[in-house]
């Protein structure tokens, strides 16, 4: 199962998730980790199940954000045509109708992220692929 992740190693309150996945990177059997660059257009475009590790703003722990909870997701502000961020991209391929299921674990980019958490729901989605949910 490929997990995408995003961030930017740059910039101190967008790289948490990028540092958990580099720690998880070998955990667990059967994930693959993804860096997605910024600015990157998203490569999953037309794939049944996505899941994606970021940060995000304004949550006090690890959460899962799945199917139309997308839409809940606040945009980042935007300056320029260079600023268009995953929110952006998820709705607007959702619009297009070209995004499956997908599985966003969210990151606090306050405070420390629970990494036992992450490690688990990464374990209970690789048995749901196996399995065929």
């Amino acid at each position: 199962m490929k997990v995408y992740v995003f961030g930017n190693k740059d910039v101190p309150g967008d790289k948490k998730a990028l540092e958990l996945a580099k720690r998880l990177e070998d955990a667990i059997e059967g994930v693959s980790f993804v860096f997605v660059g910024p600015n990157e257009d998203v490569p999953f475009v037309g794939e049944r199940h996505t899941v994606i590790l970021d940060t995000v703003n304004g949550i006090p722990d690890v959460v899962l954000i799945e199917g139309d909870e997308i839409d809940t997701l606040i945009l980042s502000p935007r300056g320029s045509v260079h600023d268009f961020d995953l929110t952006f991209q998820l709705r607007y391929l959702k619009k297009l109708d070209k995004l499956g299921k997908t599985t966003i674990i969210g990151v606090p980019q306050q405070g420390e992220a629970d990494y036992s958490r992450i490690h688990s729901i990464l374990r209970k989605l690789v048995a749901h692929d196996i399995q065929g949910s």
